[in-house]
């Protein structure tokens, strides 16, 4: 009988049945510090960057995403739609030490990237010497 399923649905179709899909994927996220700012990295492979939102409010950093997808395929009589829709919300909350004026995000090869700032009197400044007089 699988294989009568198969020859009129396609390989696919038992195994997209059997795989239950809720279409929430949290993607992963990269957090890194340096001297002058902070990288979020937001792994979302398929996702363009009109895809994301990103929003501050009370210095939390939220970025979403809802994304639905249609696909239609049409050969003589058979007819087959697949939707796939995909939605998460990340929240961060921004410390004090950072200039949330100049946040800035940018998007490539399924890498969304928002660099954030520090204020410049939370910099490390490097070691001097202090004269005596």
């Amino acid at each position: 009988l699988p294989d009568l399923v198969d020859e009129f649905f396609g390989r696919d179709f038992m195994s997209n049945l059997l795989d239950v899909q809720t279409g929430i994927n949290t993607p992963a996220v990269n957090i890194i510090e340096s001297k002058d700012h902070f990288k979020i990295e937001v792994a979302a492979p398929g996702l363009e960057k009109s895809d994301f939102k990103i929003d501050l409010e009370n210095k939390v950093l939220t970025i979403s995403c809802d994304k639905e997808e249609k696909r239609e395929d049409k050969d003589e009589k058979i007819m087959r739609r697949e939707f796939s829709y995909c939605s998460f919300k990340r929240s961060f909350t921004l410390p004090d030490i950072v200039d949330t004026e100049q946040i800035k995000a940018s998007h490539k090869d399924g890498v969304l990237l928002i660099e954030i700032p520090k204020r410049e009197e939370a910099k490390v400044k490097p070691a001097r010497q202090i004269k005596i007089s």
